[in-house]
């Protein structure tokens, strides 16, 4: 009987070992560090921001865009939804607003975004998309690894990521997503050929707002010395949304309004008897 448990001891050793050695990290690139794209956090980084961004967006979202900058050009927030503190979700979270760690495992590639805490998972255990999935403001993501030049060695994440919940926007000028969430985002990740600390993800948005498949890059550079923080957003935030419109909370701890001319909330609930 000691012998038969020393065996399947020792059997289950060797079957960890061999799970062990089936990551040779030899054949994944290289993204550890940490990783910053700076501002300002416009979705096309080549482009001017707000209309100079030339979203293709249909009628009907252009004209949700201009009613936002109208909104936000009176004090309001727009269709910029993040001013509450919810994550950006996919693809804003992208965007990179503070810095960002890569992980590669086995079966999973970690994004981890400092703000927000937003995290990524991209699976790349071969698996298939899941039946009945809770939309997630990250959605759900599966990647392959790529060997494009045939050297033995993985250098290219190809990810696509479906299953997104709302409200979401592509950048904090307002860009609208399509209010079904039926968004689809096609990424490919990789680093730069002349220069490792340059990581490059090529990112295609297709959604029912645009008239097309919109794709832009990003390009993002490591810091091999990171120096992470944490950042909280509902600290000192003095958004306050009632209903449908945002109010401020004044420094000495009175409501106020956000645009001029604002109505104050309904105060029904409330005694409003003067003193």
């Amino acid at each position: 009987m000691r012998s038969l448990v020393v065996a399947v001891a020792l059997a289950a050793l060797c079957a960890g070992a061999t799970s062990t050695r089936a990551f040779d990290e030899s054949k994944y690139p290289d993204w550890s560090g940490e990783w910053r794209l700076g501002p300002p956090t416009k979705w096309d980084p080549s482009k001017p921001p707000g209309r100079g961004q030339e979203a293709p967006l249909t009628p009907e979202y252009q004209a949700i865009f201009e009613a936002n900058l109208a909104d936000q050009a009176a004090g309001g927030q727009g269709t910029d939804p993040t001013y509450i503190c919810i994550p950006d979700g996919m693809p804003r979270a992208m965007n990179v607003v503070f810095p960002m760690e890569v992980v590669v495992t086995p079966k999973t590639t970690y994004i981890m975004i400092e703000y927000l805490s937003m995290l990524r998972r991209i699976y790349t255990d071969g698996r298939d998309w899941p039946k009945d999935p809770e939309p997630a403001f990250m959605g759900y993501s599966i990647g392959k690894w790529v060997d494009e030049g045939g050297a033995g060695r993985y250098n290219l994440l190809e990810v696509e990521t479906r299953n997104m919940k709302g409200p979401r926007a592509f950048d904090p000028s307002g860009i609208p997503l399509h209010s079904d969430n039926q968004t689809v985002v096609k990424e490919r990740i990789y680093l730069d050929k002349a220069n490792p600390d340059i990581l490059h993800d090529e990112i295609t948005t297709i959604d029912h707002a645009l008239t097309r498949p919109w794709t832009v890059m990003k390009n993002y550079r490591r810091s091999r010395n990171p120096h992470w923080v944490e950042a909280v957003c509902m600290e000192a935030n003095p958004h306050l949304r009632i209903g449908k419109e945002n109010y401020m909370m004044s420094a000495d701890g009175y409501l106020m309004p956000a645009k001029k001319d604002q109505p104050p909330p309904d105060l029904r609930y409330f005694n409003q008897a003067r003193k």
